[in-house]
């Protein structure tokens, strides 16, 4: 008799071991089918079954959500189609009935885990080979790389090529799937572009494909040019300390103070949402921001400035002093990219967030001349010189780095003159 339900399986967290911290879960549904909870709350669909005797252990796959499901799984999608062995995300529906079908296989005599694996060993169409390689891959990217990868191909290419044999797609295929994104939202097309070159190369990786990649010349020679784009809309950076002190005007609000935090650490606005207090030394003033919310995947120390150490205490607040800085509306979940770009359109400013960044490297330029350009870089987290001068160059010129950044803060803060 099954004893999970969908509530259940959603709320499953990790058992709370003696000295108070997580430990494993499991959680029977019957008939050998477990729903395993890690301690670092991954949870994943078991099966435990009697093969010649003994007892094994047969992976199913994860747990996937059932509202991400009936989502994802529309009768238009054609992932609907793939076969139920080969997916690795399940909901709980699905691993009752990938469960029945390897139990009914065990007691015919078949081995249920060569079973379970006999049709990861066809050639998959792009839409299942999609799945395998975003399975594959994503343990390596942020989970918003991971849905974004996923999404971008159902969305665009999947439709075209979806029901296509990996080995079968060349680049008149490709062309056909981009065509009608390609002038219209030439961003994600070229995303797409590369998104499905990457599923390609996996798949002749795994021995799905014998013909080399599609040319990248020919896919170029087969789409119209698109139109170049433009830099994000920078606010000019003599007028931001009039805007600063119009925003410090206002009731300090987490996505106000995030916006404030991000100009005066030239910080993009991803690393100032993930910013956490465990992250923040004020005596050292150092935001030491870790490899995972870089963009470029490596740790960087952001020299604190007076007013950027002013601008947390007020924020202090707003969380205890513990985790997210600047925390959303939600308790334990980031702001949005929206609640910064809100503040800027609330004062009727056209500019982005990522532009003050620009305007900072300006401001470096015309004020700041005697600093080396090398200096307004490394502020900006972005690689500087050439291969061998990086493999020489061991300081991360942080004393110079926190001489720009007091600059930049004095300057973001006084006291505006009328223009």
């Amino acid at each position: 008799m099954s004893q999970l339900s969908a509530t259940k399986v959603k709320g499953a967290k990790p058992a709370i071991g003696p000295d108070g911290g997580p430990r494993k879960r499991i959680l029977h549904d019957g008939n050998g089918l477990m729903l395993i909870v890690k301690a670092s709350g991954a949870r994943s669909w078991v099966l435990r079954i009697q093969v010649d005797g003994k007892r094994r252990d047969v992976g199913l796959g994860s747990l996937e959500a059932e509202a991400v499901a009936s989502k994802a799984r529309g009768s238009e999608d054609p992932l609907s189609a793939v076969p139920l062995m080969l997916r690795r995300s399940l909901t709980l529906a699905e691993a009752r009935e990938k469960a029945a079908m390897l139990r009914k296989l065990a007691k015919a005599g078949a081995n249920p885990i060569a079973e379970r694996d006999r049709e990861r060993r066809k050639i998959p169409t792009f839409a299942e080979a999609v799945i395998e390689a975003h399975e594959a891959l994503s343990s390596g990217w942020t989970a918003r790389t991971a849905a974004a990868f996923k999404t971008s191909l159902l969305e665009h290419a999947c439709p075209s090529l979806g029901s296509m044999k990996v080995e079968d797609i060349g680049a008149a295929e490709i062309i056909t799937a981009l065509a009608p994104i390609w002038t219209a939202k030439p961003v994600i097309a070229r995303k797409v572009r590369s998104r499905t070159l990457q599923v390609l190369a996996f798949a002749k990786a795994r021995g799905w494909r014998t013909q080399p990649l599609p040319d990248a010349r020919e896919l170029r020679s087969g789409l119209a040019a698109q139109q170049r784009g433009g830099n994000f809309a920078a606010m000019p950076y003599h007028d931001i300390p009039a805007f600063f002190a119009g925003q410090q005007a206002l009731s300090a609000t987490s996505g106000r103070l995030a916006l404030r935090f991000a100009i005066l650490t030239a910080a993009r606005s991803g690393e100032v949402r993930a910013a956490a207090w465990e992250q923040i030394d004020l005596e050292a003033k150092t935001w030491t921001r870790p490899a995972a919310i870089m963009k470029s995947r490596v740790p960087h120390v952001v020299p604190l400035s007076e007013p950027a150490i002013a601008l947390l205490k007020r924020a202090k607040p707003l969380s205890g002093g513990r985790g997210l800085v600047f925390p959303g509306a939600k308790a334990g979940t980031q702001l949005s990219d929206m609640s910064l770009t809100k503040a800027l359109r609330d004062a009727g400013e056209t500019c982005t967030t990522h532009g003050f960044r620009s305007a900072f490297r300006d401001w470096a330029a015309e004020k700041m001349s005697t600093m080396p350009a090398m200096v307004a870089e490394m502020a900006l987290a972005h690689r500087v010189g050439t291969a061998t001068e990086q493999a020489y160059l061991r300081s991360d010129l942080r004393d110079m780095r926190r001489e720009l950044m007091e600059a930049w803060g004095g300057f973001v803060t006084e006291v505006p003159t009328p223009r």
